[in-house]
């Protein structure tokens, strides 16, 4: 996931709560969490929907 979103121009901003960790998108400017330890394929979609991106799993 992070490598995904790395590749698309997000970037990391900094640490969330537990092993949550916030990002930046470059295509709405605004931040959205990542889940350090994503085991569900919903989960992974609604990260990339809040990046700005499209569907990938």
């Amino acid at each position: 996931m992070k490598r995904i979103l790395t590749d698309a121009g997000c970037r990391f901003h900094r640490q969330g709560r537990g092993d949550h960790e916030i990002w930046i998108s470059p295509l709405s400017g605004k931040p959205f969490t990542v889940d350090g330890d994503i085991k569900s394929r919903h989960t992974a979609n609604g990260t990339l929907q809040d990046a700005g991106l499209p569907k990938a799993f």
